[in-house]
C-alpha cells in the first residue's frame, strides 16, 4: 500500500479549490444570491439541483465560500459565517437542527429538546452575534430528512425569536440535492421560502470525471496517478453509477485500501463466507439509494426490472425482505419506518456501509441451500423450492410491511 500524504483531500467534506467543470454554476448562484448587498428584499435563497454525483454539494459549499469573501471584503459589521449540514448523512429533522446548533456549540445536545426549541436557539443565537450567515443544506435525496422545519424557520424567524424581537442579520439559503427532493419542500412546505428559477446541474462527462479523479489523486498523492489507473476508475463508475461520489469514493478505496472504511466491512458472524444474496439486489439498493438512502418500494420495483431484464422471477416480497434483513445483520444497511401517504407508513433503506465493501454471495434461485446458510432455518428458500411459488410469510415481521 503506497503513502498518502494528504489522504484528507478523499474525505467527504473536502471542498476541492477549484470546481472543476463547474465554475459557470458557482458564479451563476454567486450572482443570482446578489451579495453584499442584494436588491431584491430578503429571504435570499436559491436551489441547485441535479442527479447523485453530479456536484451540486461542491456547487453549493463553494458559492457559500465566495458569498462569505464578499462580505469580508466590504467589511460589513461582524464576520460572516458559513453553516454547512450534508443533510442525507443525518437522522430526521430533530438530527438536522441539533446539527445545525452543533455548529455553534459542539457541547450541545439535543436529547429532551424537540426540534423547533432547538431551532428556536440556532436563530436567537445568530440574531444576539449579529453575523452575517449563509446557510447551505446539501446532499439532500431520497430518504433525508426533511428539510422544512428549518426553511420555515429561516423564512418566518419571527415566529421563533423572543417576544419583542425581529428579524435577522443578513442570511443567505442555499438547498442543493436531487431535482424530486427540491420540489418536495418547495413553496408551502418551505414556508416563504422560494428556490424557483433553480440552478440546474447535468451530469459529468467521462472527461470532466477523469479530470476531478485526477485531481483528487494528484492533491491526495503529491503526484500523478497513472492514466489507466484513472480510466479504470472512470469507467467503473459510467458503469455502476453515482457521479464523481461514486468516482471519489472508488478513488478513496483504490488509495487507503481497506483503511478507508475501517470497521464497517465485515460481515456479521452468521455469514462467514459472504452474505447469500442476488447481484441484482445489491444492484438495485444501489441504484435507488445512490449509496444513501431509498425507499424499499424503489429497490423492489428495480430489481424486478433486473430480473425481468435477465430472464429471471422477481423476488416475492418476503423473500427480499429477508434479504434486507440479513444485509442488516452485517451492519451494511438500517431499515425505517417513518410515516407517509395517507396516514400510512414508509419504508426506508439506508445505506450504512458503501456498497463497494460488501462482502456477499451470489446466490442463485433453483439451486439447493447446500452447506451455506440461504435460510435461517435451513430450508431452500420459498422461491426456490421446486413447483412452488409461495413466499413464507412468517419472514415478515409483524406490524411492518415493505412498500
Amino acid at each position: 500500500m503506497q503513502p498518502v500524504p494528504h489522504a484528507e483531500v478523499l474525505q467527504n467534506d473536502w471542498l476541492p479549490p477549484v470546481a472543476i467543470a463547474r465554475r459557470a454554476a458557482v458564479d451563476e448562484v454567486v450572482r443570482r444570491l446578489d451579495a453584499p448587498r442584494p436588491r431584491a428584499p430578503p429571504p435570499w435563497t436559491i436551489g441547485i439541483e441535479g442527479p447523485a454525483g453530479s456536484g451540486t454539494s461542491v456547487v453549493a459549499r463553494r458559492a457559500a465560500r465566495e458569498v462569505a469573501d464578499r462580505l469580508r471584503a466590504e467589511a460589513m459589521g461582524p464576520p460572516p459565517r458559513v453553516l454547512a449540514v450534508r443533510v442525507g448523512a443525518l437522522r430526521g429533522p430533530h438530527g438536522l437542527a441539533t446539527a445545525l446548533l452543533q455548529r455553534l456549540d459542539e457541547g450541545f445536545d439535543g436529547r429532551g429538546f424537540c426540534v423547533n426549541e432547538i431551532l428556536a436557539g440556532v436563530l436567537r443565537r445568530i440574531r444576539r452575534e449579529g453575523r452575517p450567515t449563509i446557510l447551505v443544506l446539501d446532499d439532500v435525496g431520497p430518504g433525508a430528512p426533511s428539510v422544512a422545519p428549518v426553511l420555515v424557520a429561516v423564512g418566518s424567524p419571527d415566529r421563533f425569536l423572543p417576544e419583542g424581537e425581529s428579524g435577522l442579520p443578513p442570511w443567505w439559503t442555499l438547498v442543493a440535492g436531487t431535482p424530486e427532493s427540491l420540489r418536495a419542500v418547495e413553496g408551502p412546505k418551505g414556508g416563504r421560502l422560494t428556490f424557483a428559477p433553480f440552478v440546474r446541474l447535468p451530469p459529468y462527462s467521462p472527461e470532466e470525471l477523469t479530470a476531478i479523479v485526477a485531481d483528487r489523486a494528484n492533491r491526495a498523492l503529491g503526484r500523478p496517478l497513472p492514466t489507466a489507473e484513472v480510466e479504470a476508475l472512470v469507467e467503473r463508475t459510467a458503469t455502476e453509477g453515482g457521479g464523481a461520489a461514486r468516482a471519489v469514493a472508488l478513488l478513496k478505496r483504490r488509495l487507503l485500501g481497506a483503511s478507508a472504511f475501517a470497521g464497517l466491512g465485515a460481515p456479521s458472524a452468521p455469514f462467514p463466507d459472504g452474505i447469500p444474496i442476488e447481484p441484482r439486489v445489491v444492484r438495485a439498493i444501489g441504484t435507488a439509494s445512490g449509496g444513501r438512502a431509498a425507499r424499499l418500494a424503489e429497490v423492489k420495483r428495480i430489481e424486478a426490472e433486473l430480473a425481468r431484464s435477465q430472464g429471471a422471477r422477481p423476488l416475492p416480497a418476503t423473500t427480499l425482505w429477508r434479504r434486507i434483513v440479513r444485509l442488516e445483520q452485517a451492519g451494511y444497511v438500517r431499515r425505517e419506518i417513518r410515516a407517509g401517504g395517507n396516514g400510512g407508513t414508509v419504508s426506508l433503506l439506508r445505506v450504512l456501509t458503501p456498497i463497494d465493501e460488501w462482502v456477499t454471495a451470489d446466490r442463485r434461485t433453483g439451486t439447493p441451500r447446500a452447506f451455506a446458510p440461504w435460510d435461517d432455518d435451513g430450508r431452500w428458500s420459498a422461491e426456490d423450492r421446486p413447483g412452488s411459488l409461495r413466499p413464507d410469510p412468517t419472514e415478515l415481521p409483524r406490524g411492518a410491511a415493505p412498500d
